[in-house]
Parts: C-alpha cells; structure tokens; sequence
C-alpha cells in the first residue's frame, strides 16, 4: 500500500493534526481527525440519513472532525484520488 500525503492542517501544531492522504492503489481517501465529541456521535449515529439504512455507527468505523478551513486540501485530496483511480483503471 503506497500513501500518497496531500495536506496536514498547519494551524493545529505539531502534534495531532488533521491529515489526509490518497492511497495509490485503490484511490481511496484516508484521513486522520480529531474523534468527535459523544454529542456529535450520537447524533450521526441516531438519525436515519437515508431511508432504509440501519442507524448507529458500526464497531469497525468512526465519526471524525475536519476543520473546515482544510477544505481546499480536501479538494486536492478529491482530485489526486480521481487521478490515482484513472491510472489505475488504464493499467489494468
């Protein structure tokens, strides 16, 4: 598995801070967070978002906080996983 780094947010310190990145192979967006707060958990995991779609938030996934200031790194994140997946595509 080969990450490719995109975006750290700078203003969180040295310590911790909100990343993302494209893993190459399959093109899929990885991010680190801060875990969200029991209030924002339990209301993700309370609603039905989509109708027919079981509530809660399974044992193996998690509810994380980005901070809306990366959201420019958020898109490069978006455009380097679509580039990943076209390269991908054309080598198989």
């Amino acid at each position: 598995m080969t990450l490719r780094f995109v975006g750290i947010d700078l203003n969180t310190g040295g310590e911790g801070s909100p990343t993302v990145w494209v893993e190459e192979e399959s093109a899929d967006l990885v991010l680190q967070g801060e875990e969200a707060d029991e209030f924002l958990k339990t209301q993700v995991g309370s609603t039905q978002w989509v109708a027919g779609h079981k509530t809660g938030i399974p044992a193996r996934e998690r509810v994380i906080r980005i901070p809306a200031r990366m959201v420019p790194i958020l898109r490069e994140m978006c455009d380097a996983a679509e580039r990943a997946a076209a390269e991908h595509r054309d080598v198989r």
